[in-house]
């Protein structure tokens, strides 16, 4: 079965942390992963988008009640009704996550990941114990599959 890995990060990215998370994506994917996300913009939106460019498959849990809210990247779209607690689900769906950059909302994921003892790889995001930080997206695909 492929490993779930979840790419997190805010809503509303910077154009470095779009692109790193794009190549995350489309790395992940190349490794054998399926990526799961919030299934918004920013971070969530181009690691989808890395991923569906090296044919993936995409999972998106959306904070409303409404499927149409996805990024158009996403395949699976999920309305969890949640509203942020759907960060939970994020990080049990997953079997590894990958931060890149990150608010308020990226840091309640790696909190839950941390708690539930599943890895988590940074970009740019939180230092927080625990947390594996690295330079580049390769180096952050490679550690989340393993």
């Amino acid at each position: 079965m492929n490993r779930c890995v979840a790419v997190i990060g805010p809503g509303v990215a910077s154009a470095s942390e779009v692109a790193v998370a794009e190549e995350v994506g489309a790395r992940l994917v190349d490794l054998g992963a399926t990526i799961v996300t919030g299934g918004l913009g920013g971070v969530m939106e181009a690691a989808s988008r890395g991923a569906k460019s090296r044919r993936g498959l995409t999972i998106g849990l959306l904070p409303g009640l409404d499927r149409s809210e996805a990024n158009g990247w996403v395949d699976v779209a999920i309305a969890t009704g949640l509203g942020e607690i759907r960060n939970a689900l994020i990080v049990r769906t997953s079997d590894a996550l990958v931060a890149v950059g990150g608010g308020a909302g990226t840091l309640s994921e790696i909190g839950f990941a941390l708690k539930l003892g599943r890895p988590v790889i940074g970009i740019g995001t939180f230092e927080v114990e625990g947390v594996v930080q690295v330079g580049s997206a390769a180096e952050a695909a490679e550690l989340a599959i393993r």
